[in-house]
């Protein structure tokens, strides 16, 4: 019989257990993340009662895997816009929250009397809420739709960008074994740049390239690309110092501005099932009993402090931010808990030797236990806001009322705010790039031209001038939102800061020039370049250097928008002052739904979206009738706003998560129709055209005269020049128009 690798063997009972224990946990209705854990304690060599992993070494490098994949799709979940709209109110929250967990970690680190650096890292561990477990916890108990998850899903884009910078800054202190400031704050410059450069230079290639090659590329194609640029971007991520899950994580940011988002969330998520599991089944095997028995009392505190401690911090920034009490109050329980991030820098301490090893099964404990408690405490956000209201005096309340009144109404932004707001993208994002081209001149190609001698060394100045000079431009010269500043000028007390901020940029480009110059040639040479060059480029080569700056920026911003852009053009882009889109759902065999007539479900008077198809095996059943019924397996379409589709996911107790589709695929799709002279029901009303026999559709939108109408009634008749979203057979709708 042939040798099997250990490998394969340890994989396999990792599988199996995780899957056993995962259907146990799914009957109890429990988060199937803890039952990976448990699955991981049961074979790892700590427990001997059950068949256990032979190679030790095998867990940490299918845990390391884990973590790469668990962090590309957090990434393809963040995206850097997601992080700008978050506002001021998530971003003030999160931020004081994290810091406050912090310290609060650290203090209790130290009243149980641990070493320093098991302080720190334990006040990074408890930091971080769970995003997965937040989420899945929401779409349980039906909160997605309620306007305190905004706020909590804000902070959780907050707390992945902080846990992010936490690993690398751990990752610093670990290496030293001391604060050193510098240090410190060189690693933050190092990561900011890096996410600077990765960001502008991810978007500016990838979703343009992306949508050149999307008809060519099929589901096994787009899987085999989003895997070797997550790697690609870990191995780049590594080689510069930072960690695998960085790089991880970034390179899923950026495919997550690209027009294939979802199509790889869809294709990945098979992988990201499967690692994910991985991960958290060795998480478990990580675990030593016997630590854990004997640390139960720090569990317990440390449960405490996190439950107690983030519920507090969360509700006092969020008050702070200006949100209401009881908004307030629901985003803080919603986030006391600790989860797969938790988990990762408890991981990195281990991997990195500076922790102790009871620090890693006591995080898991804390876990555990506040993963089980998460429901209650977002339940118990009501009778803790009732309590609050009773015990705060009148004038508290009413304090904090005009407070967050106030602050919600602050929306308008200053000119002042506009100037500055751009002033530092421009300064940062050029800033950047410049500095990125100047590292690859000196480090790449000044010394392949050495050999040239003063040739070389000219026509590397040549290289780098010709590449920096439309950066350059738009950091030095290119005027910043014209209109806000002419409106600033306008007050002779504003012109001292804007004369400031233009000498600031000038001064900022010429330091650039001096410091490219300064590495190819004596400082006396390089001044007198510099200055020549200044001039030569601003006097003969601006309106060159405007029009290729200008490409540049226009291609940059296109792709940043090119999804929106592309939603905007397609049918359904023309509803989304309704956010009406498609989804689809799967119907489970234990779904409520099944076996019941349509016309008793009453789908479309209770939840307002319209059941567009539904496919029985092989078989398609278009705009089905009010006598058919719903099926175990079957999978249905249906079309609605945000809302409604998620009211009506909330009620199949068991089905899948919606999949949502830019545009329809298959035989059924949404089509817009507008009314001419010729079009053969005008003047008829929707009952009398018939639709549902005619094309095996119906009328789910009407825009009459500026005014939008969703689901219209069967008596309205069309009117000319009326424009009709029609969804139905692809083909029999085509020949309407």
């Amino acid at each position: 019989m042939a040798h099997v690798p250990h490998l394969i063997t340890d994989l396999a009972l990792i599988l199996f257990s995780a899957g056993v224990v995962s259907l146990l946990f799914k009957k109890l209705n429990q988060p199937v993340v803890l039952g990976y854990i448990i699955a991981g304690l049961l074979v790892s060599p700590n427990y001997s009662l059950f068949p256990t992993v032979t190679e030790v070494d095998s867990i940490k490098i299918w845990a390391e895997i884990g973590v790469i994949f668990l962090l590309f799709s957090l990434g393809l979940e963040f995206s850097f816009k997601k992080l700008v709209k978050v506002g001021s109110t998530a971003a003030i929250t999160g931020l004081f929250e994290v810091t406050a967990m912090l310290i609060s970690g650290y203090f209790a680190g130290q009243l149980l009397g641990w070493g320093k650096m098991d302080s720190i890292f334990l006040g990074g561990i408890i930091a971080i809420s769970s995003t997965t477990i937040i989420f899945r916890a929401f779409d349980e108990l039906g909160l997605k739709a309620k306007k305190f998850t905004g706020t909590v899903i804000g902070i959780l884009v907050i707390e992945d960008l902080a846990a992010v910078l936490l690993m690398v800054l751990l990752s610093t202190l670990a290496v030293s074994q001391k604060f050193q400031g510098g240090e410190m704050l060189a690693s933050v410059f190092k990561l900011g740049f890096f996410l600077v450069l990765w960001f502008l230079m991810g978007i500016y290639l990838l979703p343009g390239l992306l949508k050149k090659l999307s008809k060519h590329i099929s589901d096994e194609t787009l899987l085999i690309i989003s895997i070797a640029l997550c790697l690609g971007m870990v191995l780049f991520a590594a080689n510069v110092g930072f960690s695998a899950a960085l790089g991880a994580f970034i390179m899923g940011s950026i495919l997550a501005e690209t027009t294939q988002a979802e199509r790889i969330v869809q294709v990945l998520k098979s992988v990201k099932d499967l690692f994910g599991a991985v991960f958290f089944v060795s998480v478990g095997m990580l675990i030593n009993p016997g630590i854990l028995i004997t640390y139960i009392g720090p569990v317990i505190l440390l449960t405490f402090i996190v439950m107690l401690g983030k519920t507090f911090f969360v509700t006092s920034g969020a008050l702070i931010s200006g949100v209401p009490l009881k908004q307030s109050v629901q985003a803080g329980t919603s986030l006391s808990q600790i989860g797969e991030f938790s988990f990762i820098i408890a991981t990195l301490g281990l991997t990195l030797g500076v922790t102790s090893d009871f620090l890693y099964p006591i995080a898991v404990g804390v876990s555990v236990i506040t993963t089980f408690t998460t429901p209650y405490m977002i339940r118990f956000a009501e009778p803790l806001y009732g309590f609050l209201n009773r015990l705060f005096p009148p004038k508290w309340l009413q304090v904090i009322n005009d407070y967050s009144t106030g602050a919600q109404h602050i929306n308008a932004e200053s000119d002042w705010k506009k100037v500055l707001h751009e002033f530092f993208q421009v300064i940062v994002f050029n800033g950047v790039i410049c500095l990125a081209i100047i590292l690859v001149v000196t480090n790449f190609i000044d010394p392949f031209f050495t050999i040239w001698g003063k040739w070389g060394t000219v026509f590397t100045t040549f290289i780098a001038i010709s590449a920096l000079g439309p950066f350059l431009y738009m950091l030095s010269v290119r005027k910043i939102n014209r209109q806000s500043y002419t409106e600033l000028w306008l007050n002779r007390y504003n012109r001292g800061p804007i004369i400031g901020m233009e000498i600031a940029r000038v001064a900022l480009g010429v330091f650039f020039i001096g410091f490219i110059l300064d590495q190819l040639f004596s400082t006396f040479t390089a001044l007198t370049i510099g200055v020549f060059v200044i001039v030569i480029v601003t006097v003969l080569f601006r309106r060159r250097l405007t029009a290729f700056s200008n490409r540049i920026e226009k291609r940059f911003m296109d792709n940043l928008y090119l999804r929106e852009t592309m939603h905007a053009k397609s049918p359904i882009g023309h509803l989304l002052p309704w956010d009406a889109h498609m989804a689809n759902f799967d119907i489970d065999i234990d779904s409520t739904l099944v076996g019941i007539p349509l016309e008793e479900l009453m789908l479309r008077e209770k939840f307002g979206i319209n059941l567009a198809m539904i496919e029985r095996g092989a078989r398609k059943i278009m705009m089905p009738n009010k006598e058919d019924k719903l099926y175990p397996y079957d999978r249905i379409t249906v079309i609605g706003t945000d809302e409604q589709i998620l009211n009506f996911k909330n009620t199949i107790e068991t089905a899948n998560s919606a999949q949502v589709f830019e545009q329809a695929n298959g035989d059924v799709t949404l089509t817009q129709l507008t009314v001419h002279p010729g079009f053969i029901y005008l003047g008829k009303t929707i009952r009398e055209s018939n639709f549902r026999k005619c094309i095996n559709g119906m009328i789910v939108g009407i825009e009459r005269n500026g005014e939008r109408i969703l689901n219209p009634d069967s008596s309205m008749k069309f009117e000319l020049n009326d424009t009709l979203w029609i969804v139905g057979d692809n083909k029999l709708v085509k020949a309407l128009v």
